[in-house]
């Protein structure tokens, strides 16, 4: 099956040569040829009728026009190839859009490339046509480069969150429904065996929060970041506790808010539209933090922990669950693919920095958990429903846009499978100034 099928606009092969001096006779696969060593795992073929690598490959890589090979050579990485497949413009065969895992870890494990000498590399750009080195405009699903937000305010400003939390979450809400399912979590599930179905991973999650915690009727939970109200809505049905949510979307705090009437939990549970940093100063109960803090910057981390931990009673829990890299050494910002078409301006940190930065706002850490490979089983979750649901998906929001959240979690997958990245959970108490703490000798949670 193909990953993608020619969009309307994508570019075709002219008819015509177009002007640069051409030499007759150089390929695309000439091209594949100098950057490439070894046998391929693949087979490229391309819009010239040029192809390389075995023919009964199990994946094809399609360059399809002119435009994707410039996508290529003027953007090199991922960068480049997000461009030209999300356009249209890359297609890859033998796997399904809305899961092309299988293709990514080929490339990834197996594609020899090579940087060719200049005179090599000049010399073929120049027979393919110098007009390939100007880049094209990229696709309208492609973020602005981080030196131009600065427009729309500094990195981490309240505008410019706002901003950036809407391009990722405020796509479609009925999109999200059919890609997450029916509890509308998009966060990392707890899987007690590779058999459970999604919705129970999702349950055992919030479950395991709720424990962390020690929610119990009455309560009061703050918890910011809140998404669709997945743990606003379970804690209310399934605790007795009254939730607050607060989250920067404003299509999710909506989507939220009529669920909780839906389902009969607004005596119990609220979702407003506000930044965490406007969230009500009052002491809570607890306060869990699922999801948000890899959209706070990294340099933000003090100010983040010190409002939480103000927003916290003496003696009150808080629950961190957050993405992170898998050491304290690796950059915080994310890639090129991700920063443009995914996260804007997302920024991730080492397990250690996490829990230097909670000690250092002044609550005590108990315990944490690395989950990243419940991660991979969540990935690999949603990436069967955009698959069932592709016809859906792609008339709610474009074939782009479907075709960036199948590369997307794809890889994303393959990162945690391979230790690249991770999912912790820090559970942090507001200890007393003289060490006053009712948190229990043993854990008073079952993992």
């Amino acid at each position: 099956m193909s990953l993608t099928d020619r969009t309307q606009g994508a570019a075709s092969t002219p008819s015509t040569p177009p002007p640069g001096g051409r030499r007759a006779g150089t390929t695309v696969a000439d091209v594949v040829r100098a950057v490439t060593t070894g046998t391929l795992p693949v087979r490229i073929t391309a819009y010239d009728g040029s192809a390389v690598g075995p023919a009964d490959a199990g994946i094809t890589l399609s360059i399809r026009s002119e435009r994707g090979l410039s996508y290529l050579l003027t953007a090199p990485g991922d960068l480049g190839m997000a461009r030209a497949y999300v356009s249209g413009d890359l297609g890859l065969e033998g796997v399904h859009p809305g899961d092309p895992y299988e293709a990514l870890r080929v490339l990834k494990d197996d594609l020899p490339l090579r940087l060719p000498p200049v005179a090599e590399g000049l010399a073929l750009v120049r027979a393919l046509g110098w007009e390939r080195l100007l880049p094209p405009p990229p696709p309208p699903q492609e973020a602005l480069p981080r030196w131009r937000r600065v427009l729309g305010g500094l990195r981490h400003s309240k505008g410019r969150d706002s901003t950036a939390i809407s391009h990722h979450y405020d796509v479609s809400n009925a999109f999200y429904e059919k890609v997450l399912g029916p509890s509308m979590t998009y966060t990392c599930a707890v899987f007690h065996s590779a058999g459970d179905t999604l919705e129970q991973a999702q349950a055992a999650k919030y479950d395991l929060v709720a424990n962390k915690l020690a929610l119990k009727p009455g309560m009061r939970l703050l918890d910011v970041g809140c998404g669709w109200g997945g743990m606003v809505r379970h804690v209310a049905r399934e605790y007795g506790v009254k939730a607050l949510g607060v989250t920067l979307s404003k299509a999710q705090a909506q989507w939220a808010q009529a669920a909780i009437e839906r389902e009969g939990l607004t005596e119990l549970a609220e979702v407003r539209h506000l930044d965490y940093r406007d969230a009500p100063r009052e002491q809570f109960d607890a306060v869990s933090s699922i999801g948000l803090t890899e959209h706070i910057g990294v340099r933000n981390y003090p100010s983040y922990f010190r409002a939480l931990r103000e927003r916290l009673r003496p003696d009150g829990r808080l629950l961190n669950h957050c993405i992170t890299r898998a050491d304290n050494r690796a950059p915080h910002r994310s890639g090129a693919f991700i920063d443009r078409y995914v996260f804007p301006d997302g920024e991730l940190a080492g397990p250690g920095r996490v829990i230097s930065e909670i000690h250092d706002a002044g609550l005590e850490v108990h315990h944490e958990e690395n989950l990243r490979q419940h991660y991979a089983l969540t990935l690999a979750g949603w990436c069967r429903n955009l698959v069932e649901h592709w016809d859906f998906c792609v008339s709610e929001v474009g074939a782009g846009t479907a075709r960036v959240w199948g590369l997307y979690m794809a890889g994303s997958r393959l990162g945690f499978e391979r230790n690249d990245i991770q999912l912790h959970q820090v559970l942090a108490t507001r200890t007393g100034p003289d060490g006053e703490s009712t948190y229990p000798l043993r854990p008073d949670w079952t993992p």
